[in-house]
Formats: structure tokens, C-alpha cells, sequence
């Protein structure tokens, strides 16, 4: 049975509907789209239209999402639908987040399906990911509360840009969230992404201060667009500042893509840059991401500094920790959520059918 969803629309004098789910605002006639294209105006509502349908169920490593401080070592079913209500020209998912076309949405399931799948495949918890779970909320929420019924935990990977009406509903099902800031300025998210940076922030210290859902930021690292070391500084200071110094913070590699095929990837040695702006601002969780960086990519004792995690890709090859969390060294917590071992999953990728 599904769950009744509020309609996040307003209407206008105009004879429109205003999405307010997400800071576009797209503004609707009969029939019409809103970009993120899969919520449609059917007379009076506004529905998703993509509902029960994915591009597909993968089996992969929590570490992946990236999550390194949420059960590591677990694995987690992952799956996403269509569209996106962001416009990123460097988006590493573009062929489903950009699609037009519902054509790849191939894989029907209902929310008690995914649970059930995930159940039986051993999983800890599902993932809505690829593209941004906040245009799918209603097909989400019912899953996440399916997969809560089979005591699985529940993941979001997203950019973080939903108005704050429709925070609560969403992210009260969540355990856990990995969100994209993708940059540190207006001019970034204009320019690159067609969107707005203070909405995203919002969101991030709703997550940190206002619910127990755990949080972990990414942020790509793009040559020449948003790794000028003022930037840096003032996106790792803000975080300190507004967050918390113990919010774990990925950079991760550009690999040009979609629409910036002409940029150049990203340096070791810049991955490198940014983590140290980082620890000078107080950060005590940096990790590096797409590179072979195993020093950089491992989970160290904020205290005393001893080696808690470490990872060969997605493989755990050496714990310290304690059942909740604890340094076996000094006895100071490690943030996260953690069990007595890691998960075995390491870095297998396991497509499956529902």
C-alpha cells in the first residue's frame, strides 16, 4: 500500500502550478515537464512520473557512495530512475540523470520488491542514487519505509537541493546521506550547474543539526573551476564553522565527462592541496576519492592519530575500532555508525533483476 505523499505545488494566478518541491520552481501548464522531467502536471497535481520504474539494481560497497564513517564494508543495493533537477555539465551519471527519454527505465519494482531484494541478497541497506533521489521523493520515501520494515538501513546520495518544506518528509526516513557540494561559490553553480549554492548549504546543516541522519559531503575537485585555494578555504572553514569539524569531507578526482570533455582530470597533487587546506581549517575526516590513494583513503583516530581503517580500494584491510565506534588505541570515538567487524563485501560490483 502506498503511502499518501503531500503535493509540493502551489497554484498560481496565471492558471499554473508552482513545483515547490526543489528551489527550481518550475512554474507548470497542463501536460508540462519540470526539468528534472519526470514530475509531470496531470490537471490539478502535479506526479512523478517515473514511479516503480529504475535504470537498474547494483550490489556495491557502502565505501562507494562514498560513506567510509556508515557500517564499512557493508554492501548496499544502489538504483536510481531518470531526469535531475540539476543541470551539471560535468555529471559522471548524465546518460540516466540527463535522459529525456524513459526508455532506460527497464527495471520495474515496487518498493517491497527492492526491500525484498536487498534482504535476500544479504545487503545492510539501499541506496537511491545515480541520479538525485529528492525528483523521485514519493517512489524513495515508500521504499525507504519498505526497506525499514525489513530492518535495512537507508541511503541517499544527492546534491542537497530541496526546499525546506520538503525536507522533513523526505529525510525523516534516511539513515544516512552522502551530499554533492559541488562548489563554494554563486558563480559555480550558475555557471556550471544551473543552480544555487545556499539552498544546498541549508539543507547540509538541517541534516548536521536537525536530524539524526548520518552525513558525509563530497566535493568533485574540477581544474580551473572550483579548486582556487580561497575557495577551499572558505568552503573547509564554513564546514568547521556551521557543521562540525568531524563531518567527513571527500574531494574526489574529475575525469573529464559530458559536457566538459575538454578540462583536464585532476592531479594527485591537487587532491593532495585541497586535504591539507582542509586539516589547516580543522577538519578531521578528509579522504580522497577516484584515485589509488590507500594512505588518503583510510580513517585515522582524531585523538591520538593511530590508523582505525584501513582500505585497499573498497577492501577493509586492517580495524581498530570497537563496537561503537571506539579507537582500540586511546578509546575516543570515532563518528559514524559502526558494528563489532566490518562488512566482507569489499569491492565487488554485483548487477541483479528484480
Amino acid at each position: 500500500m502506498l503511502t499518501k505523499h503531500p503535493h509540493f505545488q502551489k497554484q498560481l494566478g496565471n492558471d499554473r502550478l508552482l513545483c515547490t518541491l526543489c528551489p527550481r520552481a518550475c512554474e507548470l501548464s497542463e501536460g508540462q515537464r519540470g526539468l528534472c522531467f519526470v514530475r509531470q502536471r496531470f490537471e490539478d497535481t502535479i506526479q512523478l512520473t517515473s514511479y516503480g520504474r529504475s535504470s537498474g539494481f547494483v550490489i556495491d560497497p557502502i565505501e562507494k557512495k562514498p560513506l567510509n564513517h556508515f557500517y564499512p564494508g557493508s554492501s548496499v543495493l544502489s538504483f536510481g530512475t531518470a531526469g535531475c533537477n540539476l543541470s551539471c555539465k560535468f555529471c559522471q551519471n548524465w546518460d540516466m540523470s540527463k535522459s529525456r527519454e524513459m526508455d532506460i527505465l527497464q527495471s520495474p519494482a515496487t518498493p517491497h520488491d527492492i526491500a525484498q531484494a536487498a534482504s535476500d541478497h544479504g545487503c545492510q541497506s539501499v541506496a537511491f542514487t545515480y541520479n538525485d533521489p529528492v525528483i523521485f521523493y514519493e517512489y524513495a520515501v515508500d521504499t525507504a519505509i519498505a526497506c525499514h520494515e525489513h530492518n535495512l538501513k537507508t541511503v541517499v546520495v544527492s546534491a542537497g537541493y530541496i526546499n525546506a518544506v520538503a525536507r522533513p518528509g523526505f529525510f525523516k526516513h534516511i539513515d544516512a546521506a552522502n551530499i554533492d557540494l559541488k562548489g563554494f561559490s554563486d558563480r559555480f553553480y550558475h555557471d556550471l550547474c544551473s543552480g544555487a549554492l545556499q539552498p544546498v548549504l541549508d539543507t547540509l546543516k538541517y541534516l548536521v543539526h536537525e536530524t539524526g541522519v548520518w552525513t558525509e559531503i563530497t566535493t568533485l575537485l574540477i581544474p580551473g573551476e572550483n579548486d582556487a585555494p580561497e575557495e577551499l578555504k572558505a568552503q573547509c572553514q564554513w564546514i568547521a564553522r556551521e557543521l562540525g569539524p568531524e563531518v567527513p569531507l571527500h574531494f574526489s578526482a574529475f575525469h573529464p565527462d559530458y559536457k566538459l570533455t575538454q578540462h583536464a582530470p585532476t592531479s594527485l597533487s591537487s587532491l593532495h592541496k585541497a586535504k591539507q587546506i582542509a586539516e589547516d581549517a580543522g577538519l578531521k575526516h578528509i579522504y580522497l576519492g577516484n584515485v589509488h590513494d590507500p594512505v588518503n583513503n583510510a580513517s585515522y583516530c582524531s585523538n591520538c592519530h593511530k590508523l582505525l581503517i584501513a582500505r585497499e580500494g573498497y577492501r577493509i584491510t586492517d580495524w581498530a575500532l570497537g563496537d561503537q565506534g571506539q579507537c582500540s588505541f586511546c578509546g575516543n570515538i570515532l563518528v559514524g555508525q559502526f558494528e563489532e567487524r566490518p562488512g566482507t563485501w569489499g569491492s565487488r560490483y554485483k548487477r541483479i533483476q528484480i
